[in-house]
């Protein structure tokens, strides 16, 4: 299992947590976009693509026997700061659908263009599967 680290005196982060610890198995994923199986962009909105994103990376943790409830870091790559900052509300609600109540590390960085020219967000994936 995992442990949130949350240091005494810090106000709580909403969305993600400082810091957690734990102990397994080690799954990482590369950085998903949101396409689908086939490599196919089915949306070009951000709220779209996080949607998908958050199922591509659902599916290669089942792989190894991880649900969300493993996961313990993410570090997301935008391309849009102003479209992530008006779309939180509808991300978080993504979030809360797809991932549930669970908030790991994270962190977020907005960056001039990814790779998949039409991709608006990538995310990399750890979790920890306890043995």
């Amino acid at each position: 299992m995992s442990q949130i680290l949350q240091p005494e005196g810090w106000k709580r982060p909403r969305g993600y947590a400082n810091g957690i610890a734990a102990s397994g198995r080690l799954v990482v994923t590369a950085g998903i976009v949101g396409w689908n199986a086939q490599e196919r962009f089915e949306s070009h909105t951000l709220t779209g693509q996080f949607r998908q994103v958050l199922l591509n990376t659902l599916a290669i943790l089942a792989e190894a026997g991880a649900g969300p409830e493993h996961i313990v870091r993410m570090s997301w790559y935008i391309t849009d700061r102003e479209e992530y900052l008006r779309e939180q509300k509808a991300l978080g609600a993504i979030w809360k659908e797809i991932i549930g109540p669970h908030y790991p590390a994270m962190a977020c960085v907005q960056v001039i263009a990814l790779i998949e020219e039409m991709a608006k967000i990538e995310i990399e994936t750890i979790a920890v599967v306890p043995h």
